[in-house]
């Protein structure tokens, strides 16, 4: 997030340094990975299918154990203290929500169900849980119109809406939300960004956005880090990264027939034979 020359940085809420994740002891899906999320700002992961972004979120959630994940290497900090060996919700308790891949509605329960769900972790008072609800409702008004309908019964984007309405629920400071454009239309995906849009800059919620969809992000986003092969391969101001000709060519449907990975996949596959060998 850029700032003025006389200007304070804002305090970071979470932080990444130097983290490793492998699943079942074996598979290394993240390698020294290091970023950081001040309070207040959209942070971007962009990178292709398989790059590390949705792991570095569920390792920001502490959801890999559900995958047989775990962070070997590294640490997380949550407003300066670190996360390790904290349950999962614990983090929620202290503002950390995630909008899994996928959304994951309760099929069989309404739209108001779902989202009802989110508030259990905080055990709101009644009043508490009405105008949460209410706010969830005015960012989304068509869940108002479907609150009694199934979950199973609503379109994708409909469902985007309720998952993201759920989190919202536990009241968060930090929204960690993975692939929300993925199998939707154009003009659903504008309407959900322009509620995460409204979401930051009216209530000052703080979000950390995995998407494949570069240019949708980029221009929703303060700051963006670029993962490849688990790495971050390169990070800087939105706006800038933008603009960037490589960027162009990689992630926003350039087609350089010489284009290369910003990581050069030889050293990738040195670090991963040897991580391999050093954990097994």
């Amino acid at each position: 997030m850029s700032t003025g020359p006389s200007s304070t940085a804002p305090p970071v809420l979470l932080a990444l340094r130097d983290v490793e994740v492998l699943y079942e002891r074996a598979i290394v899906a993240l390698r020294g990975v290091t970023l950081q999320v001040p309070r207040g700002a959209i942070v971007a992961l962009l990178g292709a299918n398989g790059a590390g972004k949705s792991t570095t979120l569920k390792a920001a959630s502490r959801l890999l154990g559900a995958e047989r994940g775990e962070v070997v290497a590294g640490s997380i900090l949550l407003d300066g203290a670190s996360t390790a060996g904290v349950a999962p919700h614990r983090l929620v308790e202290r503002g950390v929500a995630q909008v899994l891949e996928g959304r994951r509605c309760f099929s069989h329960l309404s739209v108001e169900e779902n989202l009802l769900l989110g508030a259990f972790v905080r055990r709101p008072s009644r009043g508490a849980l009405a105008a949460a609800l209410e706010r969830v409702y005015v960012r989304f008004p068509r869940l108002r119109e479907r609150r009694r309908s199934l979950a199973g019964y609503t379109s994708g984007g409909e469902q985007q809406m309720i998952a993201i309405g759920r989190a919202l629920m536990s009241d968060p400071r930090l929204v960690l939300l993975d692939e929300p454009s993925m199998g939707l239309a154009p003009i659903i995906v504008q309407e959900i960004f322009e509620g995460v849009r409204e979401l930051n800059e009216r209530d000052g919620v703080t979000f950390v956005l995995a998407e494949q969809n570069a240019a949708v992000a980029l221009r929703l986003a303060h700051h963006a880090y670029v993962l490849e092969n688990g790495r971050v391969a390169l990070e800087g101001d939105a706006a800038a990264l933008r603009g960037r000709d490589d960027m162009q060519r990689f992630y926003l449907g350039g087609s350089d027939p010489d284009r290369r990975p910003f990581i050069d996949p030889h050293r990738v596959r040195d670090f991963a034979s040897t991580s391999s060998k050093e954990n097994s």
